[in-house]
């Protein structure tokens, strides 16, 4: 009795550990039948080291249900052509527990089919989210995206929808949910993040998408960053870097390498930081050509200077720090209100450290002006009090920065 190879390549395709799959298990079974299912990472086990070599009932229904194909396709032995002695009755309320009765079904025929326009909708609805976000308002995007991603999941109850369209769905729901952890990141609450990414994650399974696994993993190594668990930063770094998709597009392995290069560095291991980050370059110049889907558009040029700037200034080096921001703020586009607000809070910060106190003082001026008029982003605030922490602790008494520091502390 060996392990299940098909079923762990098939999980280590999604990025799937044994407990996730049992989550994604349960939640498969909870819309297949209404109720939370019981399936524990144990079951999982022995399905993935060939203890189970023939999944059966509602742990069947699951899986096929999660991978989107028969448990035949994953590795398990075929169902016996002898179905197994029951009561008609017993029989009858598996069945509708597991995989809907008939008389759900013609139920769910009467109600609205969810088709290709109401994906289209949806995907509508995101795309305005999105541009706010470029605005800032992190609090206000982030429960705006919950409540979508709750309506585009309520869609998903309706009848007669086809594999394609459930799949782009749940794409989208995944989606929707990563983009209201990206507001709680930029409200420097990860934990509240973490928790958006849980459903995020659990989503994108169900659309069997590795892009949208990809995404939901990168945003993990930002929220751990946020909590200082710089060594579970650069292990969902590892995990974004050998993706499937980030094989097949070097931008996406471009953005794996920095995600690690930013943890190795903030870990104190500036030789392999170095090698990530020329491991990002050289895969981001592999990647010019390509035209990158919507949700990496925004790993252009200017964002590879204000990530690099990241891991210099981890490393010490705030001169090339500082040069790095410098191209960041010539290159970015000047909709990106809370981006420009953000990398402006970091150059300040830069020029602080480099005892340029004067000069910092009026870059972070120009920041404030950026986050108090639109952005909401917490995490340029937390910047911009670091710099005055970093202004404060040289003593100095000039007048303007003795009026910036005093400024500053009533939106500090």
């Amino acid at each position: 009795m060996g392990a299940n190879v098909v079923l762990k390549d098939r999980m280590s395709e999604l990025g799937l550990t044994q407990e996730e799959l049992a989550r994604q298990m349960n939640s498969a079974l909870e819309a297949l039948g209404g109720k939370p299912g019981d399936v524990s990472a144990r079951t999982v086990r022995n399905l993935v080291n060939g203890s189970t070599r023939r999944s059966i009932g509602r742990t069947c229904a699951a899986l096929e249900a999660v991978f989107g194909c028969p448990a035949s396709a994953l590795g398990f032995d075929p169902p016996r052509t002898a179905a197994p002695a029951e009561g008609p009755v017993h029989r009858r309320t598996f069945l509708a527990a597991a995989t809907g009765s008939a008389v759900a079904a013609a139920a769910q025929a009467s109600c609205p089919r969810l088709g290709q326009p109401d994906a289209d909708r949806f995907h509508r609805e995101y795309t305005e989210l999105q541009r706010d976000e470029r605005l800032g308002g992190a609090r206000r995007i982030e429960n705006q995206a919950v409540e979508l991603a709750a309506r585009i999941q309520s869609s998903l109850h309706a009848g007669g929808i086809s594999d394609r369209v459930r799949r782009r769905v749940y794409r989208l729901a995944s989606d929707v949910t990563c983009l209201a952890a990206f507001g709680a990141i930029d409200a420097s609450a990860p934990q509240r993040a973490r928790a958006h990414l849980d459903t995020a994650l659990t989503l994108a399974g169900l659309a069997r998408d590795g892009e949208a696994m990809y995404r939901v993993w990168d945003h993990l190594t930002l929220t751990s960053s946020q909590r200082e668990n710089h060594a579970e930063a650069a292990a969902g770094a590892e995990v974004m870097k050998r993706a499937p998709t980030a094989r097949r597009d070097p931008l996406f392995a471009s953005l794996g390498h920095m995600r690690n290069a930013n943890a190795l560095a903030r870990l104190r291991r500036p030789g392999e930081a170095l090698r990530a980050l020329g491991l990002a370059e050289v895969a981001f110049g592999r990647a010019g050509g390509n035209r990158p889907s919507a949700w990496i558009a925004f790993y252009g040029p200017a964002e590879f200077d204000a990530l690099s700037s990241y891991v210099w200034t981890a490393l010490g080096e705030h001169e090339r720090a500082e040069a790095c921001l410098h191209r960041t703020l010539a290159g970015i586009p000047g909709d990106l209100v809370r981006d420009k607000g953000l990398y402006t809070a970091h150059l300040s910060l830069c020029q602080a450290r480099q005892g340029e106190v004067e000069l910092a003082c009026a870059t972070g001026r120009q920041a404030q002006a950026m986050l108090l008029s639109a952005s909401g982003s917490r995490r340029a605030v937390n910047t911009l009090s670091r710099t005055c922490q970093v202004i404060e602790a040289t003593g100095t008494r000039a007048p303007e920065v003795v009026s910036w520091i005093q400024e500053s502390r009533r939106w500090t």
